[in-house]
């Protein structure tokens, strides 16, 4: 009867239900620290890794443990898996990028010690205080769309080209080409995946286009002017 029926609902309500209960996540300021310290170590561990890799890669990717790409790919790796995490901030991403590439630099540093090379940190360990915070930033707006996901894709991609672009023209005699021509395409590909799928507009894409060459170039000028080889040791 109509009567009997809101009683009937509530004595329902009252009932304990049989659906399992939700987990309760786990807090995302927890996670976040945990993943930024995975960074920490993981780069000092491949910076040492990158040492003794110079011993057992093959010739055409030897130049990967000996070149300041080696470390900017892992750098933006590292700092692209961070940026997943729940609480994952831009300027997180600014310290970790000079924080990895630091402690990437360190690692080698001790590995070669190790082996029994001497190896002095501190002109890459500058480069990567200065450039590590814009790498750290590049690779969390990987993940974003429009002008941020240019300006990224412009800074990652014409540092790819332009150390490909020198290792071609400097020292590929010595290295092979193998190398830098891969670091090159591949720079090439993350340009046209990110116009394909991220950057759209004119303007975001005049950005990424313009932008990468202008840092290739800056990037070939700067090595240029230090008068290196693209050697880390």
């Amino acid at each position: 009867m109509p009567a009997t029926e809101p009683a009937a609902r509530t004595a329902s309500a009252a009932l304990p239900s049989s659906a399992p209960s939700r987990p309760v996540p786990a807090d995302g300021a927890a996670r976040t620290a945990v993943r930024a310290l995975v960074v920490v170590a993981a780069s000092f561990l491949l910076g040492g890794l990158t040492s003794y890799a110079q011993g057992f890669l093959p010739d055409a990717a030897s130049p990967f443990a000996n070149s300041s790409s080696g470390w900017t790919v892992l750098t933006v790796l590292l700092v692209a898996w961070f940026a997943g995490a729940p609480r994952a901030r831009t300027w997180h991403a600014a310290v970790l990028g000079a924080a990895s590439f630091v402690l990437l630099v360190l690692g080698y540093t001790v590995a070669a010690d190790l082996r029994g090379f001497v190896y002095h940190p501190l002109l890459f360990g500058l480069v990567g205080v200065v450039a590590g915070p814009f790498v750290g930033v590049a690779a969390a707006w990987l993940r974003t769309q429009g002008v941020r996901a240019a300006l990224a894709t412009a800074l990652l991609a014409g540092i790819g080209v332009g150390e490909g672009t020198y290792g071609l023209l400097t020292v590929a005699e010595h290295t092979g080409a193998t190398y830098w021509v891969v670091a090159g395409v591949a720079s090439l590909v993350l340009l046209a995946a990110m116009l394909a799928r991220r950057v759209r507009g004119t303007w975001p894409v005049v950005v990424t286009v313009a932008g990468t060459a202008v840092v290739a170039g800056a990037f070939y000028s700067a090595y240029i002017w230090l008068g290196t080889v693209g050697s880390l040791g």
